[in-house]
């Protein structure tokens, strides 16, 4: 996807951002179970799984890491921030990182450029539906770009809706004089995620060309409704019963694809 290598006068200084913004839907039938759902979501996306994750987008987009903020929170949620840089870095032995606590929130630091992951676990007291929402900014400046991990990213959540924008800011100059303000041909996000994941979504593009933003979100074609259920299954409840949660899951996948609280339906 990458024009032929430019002739730069000195650094490249575009700053590429991506934001991923991932969903994962679930249904609980009772105050344990809900609770149960996000101790178990806690734990499989804790701060040392989500610095795992930071780690390999690191490597993916050649980037080096420099230093390493993690946090976890109480009662639930993380955050991982991570600084990298692009070309030299210090021995691993030299890069800070500080310690867990008990939730997790974790952040890179990259030299220019930065990674960052947030987790919200969320339930509506009342409905039983559950959400948890992952947040994840890469930002590098130079000719490394966030969109050589993307599919990694979307593999590593298997989410139900993402929404995913990316945007190019600053110039830089070739030899001449001239600016760039963008290095590398896009017209769609969707042109970096490969096809056997476009094919499992429906996906919806909004950009604005001549800003260099670019931004789709993402909804899961695929509805088993057993995939949505905590600690029972459809062969546990009524047919009303599976018709009312149907309504519900769809009601609050719909309302986050589309950004907007819908009518109940009658």
């Amino acid at each position: 996807m990458r024009n032929e290598k430019l002739q730069l006068h000195g650094f490249n200084n575009l700053t590429k951002t991506l934001c991923f913004n991932m969903y994962d839907i679930c249904y609980t039938k009772t105050v344990a179970d809900r609770k149960a759902y996000i101790e178990y979501i806690d734990e499989q996306y804790n701060a040392t799984k989500l610095t795992e994750i930071l780690r390999n987008v690191t490597e993916m987009i050649g980037a080096r890491i420099l230093n390493i903020a993690v946090q976890d929170y109480d009662p639930q949620g993380a955050s991982v921030t991570v600084l990298i840089c692009e070309e030299s870095a210090p021995p691993e032995t030299q890069v800070k990182q500080y310690p867990l606590s008990s939730n997790p929130t974790a952040v890179a630091h990259l030299d220019k450029s930065h990674i960052t992951v947030h987790t919200y676990p969320e339930y509506h007291p009342d409905g039983g539906v559950c959400t948890f929402r992952a947040d994840i900014d890469v930002s590098t400046c130079g000719e490394i770009s966030p969109l050589t991990a993307l599919n990694y990213l979307i593999e590593s959540f298997e989410a139900d809706i993402m929404t995913m924008d990316y945007r190019v800011r600053g110039f830089t100059r070739v030899v001449s004089g001239k600016k760039i303000f963008i290095d590398h041909n896009l017209s769609s996000i969707q042109d970096y995620i490969t096809q056997n994941i476009i094919d499992d979504y429906y996906m919806i593009d909004v950009n604005v060309f001549q800003e260099n933003i670019f931004h789709t979100k993402c909804k899961l074609k695929s509805f088993d409704l057993d995939n949505y259920f905590f600690n029972f299954s459809v062969d546990d409840i009524s047919t009303d019963e599976i018709n009312f949660i149907t309504t519900k899951l769809r009601k609050e996948m719909d309302e986050i694809f589309y950004g907007k609280n819908l009518p109940e339906k009658v």
